[in-house]
């Protein structure tokens, strides 16, 4: 049964798909700061381990595409990672710092990095505003390391979730491929007790879609048309009658 908090048509959420990526270098400080200033209300960020077990983060398994350094993350320590970088890779805590007034979602790309993740979430205090996507067995990790954690379990299909798998994982999210999205998948995740977030429309009529669908939260690479397109909508409801009293 949904609760207050996680029942349809509660607080829309805005993420930022590795921050604002059109604005600044994906996935980091300047790109998350500048999601968080154009009024995201999460930022969703990936989380690699380095060979000593720092949590950092990065996308990819190496630093070929952005930094053009084609060595593995895990076979570097964090400092080399932030000398070849000229530290431009951030540290996860300076992640959740930087997203300390807004929601942050970690994508988790395997099992490896999950225990000192949720470590360094709870240590930085963000288990109240931190979630997670990712790997189904990173997904496991996170639900083993942390009961109370919060779970967007991504989905690339339409065929359902086996129901043991979502005894197994408890999401709060179902987290699909965005072009996958209905009104009647809305109305089916919402029946079965999820929200419904959707990634990653990155079009002015791609998210109109969606939020028509009903979905509670959308992710993207254009935070600022997203955050533009919510404000307009706001903007064009109707207002109370007049003689309401309201």
């Amino acid at each position: 049964m949904l609760t207050r908090d996680t029942a349809p048509g509660a607080a829309f959420a805005a993420v930022a798909h590795r921050g604002d990526p059109y604005a600044h270098r994906e996935n980091t400080l300047p790109s998350i700061r500048s999601a968080v200033s154009a009024g995201a209300t999460a930022v969703e960020i990936d989380v690699r381990l380095t060979r000593d077990g720092v949590p950092v983060v990065v996308h990819d398994a190496t630093l070929k595409r952005l930094w053009e350094y084609d060595r593995p993350v895990r076979e570097l320590s964090a400092a080399r990672v932030r000398e070849v970088t000229g530290d431009g890779v951030p540290f996860l805590h300076e992640a959740l710092a930087a997203t300390e007034r807004v929601r942050v979602l970690i994508d988790l790309p395997d099992v490896s990095a999950v225990r000192a993740t949720v470590a360094e979430v709870r240590g930085s205090g963000a288990a109240g505003r931190a979630y997670y996507c990712g790997d189904v067995a990173a997904l496991r990790a996170v639900r083993h390391a942390d009961p109370d954690a919060e779970i967007a379990l991504t989905w690339t299909t339409l065929a359902p979730p086996r129901p043991s798998l979502l005894r197994d994982l408890g999401p709060r999210w179902i987290n699909y491929r965005f072009g996958l999205v209905s009104p009647g998948l809305v109305e089916r995740a919402h029946a079965d007790g999820l929200l419904v977030s959707a990634w990653t429309a990155d079009t002015r009529w791609s998210m109109a879609r969606l939020l028509r669908a009903g979905v509670d939260s959308i992710t993207t690479n254009r935070i600022g048309t997203l955050c533009a397109l919510l404000d307009r909508r706001r903007d064009r409801r109707p207002g109370p009658a007049p003689g309401s009293g309201r």
